[in-house]
């Protein structure tokens, strides 16, 4: 399956996505405070917002380098879905790497806004799609394959990383599955990296 199919067929999965015209990108309160820079790739050194709010949690900068290390022949042309995207850090990186679309699903207002930010900074609105959708709803309605790549970062409080793996596992989405979560809470999953407090676990497809 080639990338603008994996988009269509995301978009007929759900009817929350939206493509973002350029008159849609006006941040206002919704706008992110902190920012995050690329680490490598066509976007090097460039410098993203982060949403105005504590619900969301970037990744921090030397676990992405280790985790974009580790998935580094995986990325160029691939087929990228982001749940949880919050600022948008993981799908972002993979674009600069060279991947051919990124989905980034997200529920939150602020984390939304500044994902329509971000995408209008590194203009890449022909390369990526933002869901405004629960990322376990929109991962259940996927079919098998339909990314090359799936990163998720959900919140360290609950069961949604448990929970993504056991849907992971009866449905493979993706050829390769990474979870960020708490080193001191793990999860099952073929590989699991630990950077300090977080680890990250890698899911691959059978």
């Amino acid at each position: 399956m080639n990338a603008e199919g994996g988009t269509r067929n995301a978009e007929q999965a759900l009817p929350f996505l939206f493509r973002v015209p350029p008159s849609a990108f006006r941040l206002g309160k919704a706008g992110g405070s902190g920012m995050i820079r690329i680490i490598a790739g066509e976007f090097k050194g460039r410098r993203l917002k982060t949403p105005a709010t504590d619900k969301v949690r970037p990744t921090a900068d030397r676990v992405r380098e280790a985790w974009f290390s580790i998935l580094q022949r995986s990325i160029p042309r691939a087929r990228v879905l982001d749940l949880f995207a919050g600022s948008g850090a993981l799908g972002f990186e993979a674009l600069s790497r060279g991947a051919a679309s990124a989905d980034f699903v997200e529920l939150h207002r602020f984390a939304l806004a500044t994902l329509k930010t971000n995408v209008q900074t590194l203009k890449v609105d022909d390369r990526a799609a933002i869901h405004r959708a629960d990322a376990l709803r929109f991962a259940e309605r996927l079919h098998p394959g339909q990314y090359d790549v799936a990163f998720a970062d959900p919140p360290y409080a609950g069961q949604d990383a448990a929970r993504l793996v056991a849907m992971f596992r009866l449905n493979a989405f993706a050829r390769i599955f990474s979870i960020e979560h708490p080193a001191d809470q793990p999860i099952p999953g073929d590989d699991t990296r630990r950077y300090g407090d977080t680890a990250v676990t890698f899911i691959y497809a059978p």
